[in-house]
């Protein structure tokens, strides 16, 4: 697998070239969202990590001119810390958002639960049986641990969308176009009514989660 760094900061760049290097992974770099950009057409990666502070074009705006052509997997790796960067990136089509510093067992976590769900997208899957939970697409029936679990239309679609991009953050107005489409991405109550409606048919505890992972102020991720 080929990874692409796009980050100004060569010390930042070396850690993660000889982090990923360790892990097989072969690593192309850029300082620069002009050379980044070269890179991303040229050398083709399977992953990118993106630092938002580039000297020549906002992080933010990278993502959304990318994703006009590419759906290539972006795990971005900044200092912002702030919700709103967060919520920015995902909903511009970021797959994952970790912040400085960090820990490399987790980046390296992150990329391959992102290389995994960009895997996923090239097939249609016909069924999900992750931890207990059993889903027939085709016939819209759902098992918990061997056990028929009666989901409304509504319920049905919000697990189906989260268990379809498992491991990636899905933010509250992503979750809300997906379900009720896109003239409803400010109702974050129905979201989360139809949550915790959901987790309860899951016997799914909140605060020891086995499926649906909270991200709080930004949206959910179903556990991968």
């Amino acid at each position: 697998m080929k990874v692409l760094i796009i980050e100004d900061e060569g010390d930042i760049r070396r850690y993660l070239r000889a982090t990923l290097t360790a892990q097989n992974y072969d690593v192309v770099e850029a300082a620069t969202a002009k050379e980044g950009l070269q890179r991303l057409t040229l050398d083709r990666p399977d992953v990118v990590i993106l630092d938002l502070g580039l000297p020549d074009q906002d992080g933010q705006d990278f993502i959304r001119s990318v994703r006009e052509w590419s759906q290539v997997p972006i795990v971005v790796l900044s200092a912002r810390e702030q919700e709103a960067d967060k919520i920015e990136a995902l909903d511009g089509g970021a797959d994952d958002y970790l912040t400085k510093p960090f820990a490399p067992g987790e980046l390296l976590a992150r990329i391959k639960v992102a290389l995994r769900h960009a895997a996923r997208g090239t097939a249609t899957p016909e069924t999900v049986d992750r931890n207990g939970l059993k889903i027939d697409l085709a016939a819209r029936r759902v098992w918990l641990d061997g056990e028929d679990v009666h989901l409304t239309p509504i319920e049905y679609k919000l697990l189906t969308t989260l268990t379809q991009h498992s491991g990636k953050v899905l933010t509250h107005a992503q979750l809300l176009k997906a379900v009720w489409g896109r003239h409803s991405t400010e109702q974050n109550h129905y979201l989360r009514i139809h949550t915790q409606h959901l987790r309860e048919k899951l016997k799914d505890d909140p605060l020891s989660p086995r499926f649906i992972l909270t991200e709080p102020g930004i949206g959910y991720r179903f556990a991968d």
